[in-house]
């Protein structure tokens, strides 16, 4: 849970940034338009694009912007067709990586997640390599400004959450993903601000990562993440706060 509490921190510093805005609006608009092409387009009846559309809003994504998302997913709009596609590897220091992307030319998308693999010292490997190592659950991140520690274990036992983890940068909540909506719902019920939340890939077990292998890691991360084509990137790095901390920025 360490290493996914360390990524995250990055990234949600990483998203915040104005610059990449306009790439943050694209990755959220395609998980709106895919989870209406799965699921369809009515929002109270499909959890997915419920879960999309709080995630856009929240990113202050238009609101036309996610209603067009949503024909084009539904086929009321002519828009590409994205099909679902994950990539595994290894990186720096046996670090297992999962990649998920959304494309419309798999050929394509491959090839850039190849590249950006051996050009980091990482690995591209078969699929289910590593996808293994990881769960799929529910994840929030409160930062401790938001309450105290003791209100903090209060509500995970509250809203009954399969796990919880505090720490000085970040309070952590873990469900089922069954009850991601619900946990997402009942905290914005309650004005809790959340720095991250989202269904997350965490991993079972982290690998510790150090020195120059921890900087060649991270802009694999850094590449993998700003490629066009990538949703999502999770790592079961572990890594020191003082070394990471030098290594952001």
């Amino acid at each position: 849970m360490s290493g996914h509490s360390k990524w995250s921190t990055i990234k949600r510093k990483k998203a915040a940034a104005d610059a990449k805005r306009g790439k943050v609006f694209t990755k959220l608009l395609r998980e709106v338009t895919v989870a209406a092409r799965l699921g369809g387009g009515d929002v109270a009846a499909n959890p997915r694009l419920r879960a999309a559309v709080q995630d856009a809003r929240a990113n202050n994504v238009p609101n036309d912007n996610i209603e067009r998302a949503i024909a084009k997913g539904t086929g009321e709009l002519e828009g590409v067709s994205l099909e679902e596609v994950t990539y595994e590897g290894y990186g720096p220091g046996g670090v297992a990586v999962l990649v998920e992307a959304m494309t419309d030319n798999r050929n394509r998308t491959v090839s850039e997640v190849r590249h950006v693999f051996n050009k980091y010292g990482g690995n591209l490997g078969e699929n289910g390599c590593v996808a293994w190592m990881f769960d799929q659950r529910g994840y929030f991140a409160i930062e401790p400004e938001a309450m105290d520690e003791e209100a903090f274990v209060e509500l995970a036992l509250e809203l009954g959450v399969e796990d919880l983890a505090t720490g000085d940068d970040l309070y952590e909540l873990f469900t089922s993903p069954a009850d991601y909506n619900a946990t997402k719902e009942a905290l914005a019920e309650r004005g809790i601000p959340v720095a991250v939340g989202q269904l997350s890939m965490i991993p079972q077990s982290t690998v510790r990562v150090e020195g120059d292998k921890l900087r060649q890691l991270l802009r694999l991360l850094e590449a993998l993440e700003d490629l066009d084509d990538v949703q999502n990137v999770w790592a079961n790095f572990d890594a020191d706060d003082q070394a990471l901390a030098s290594q952001e920025g």
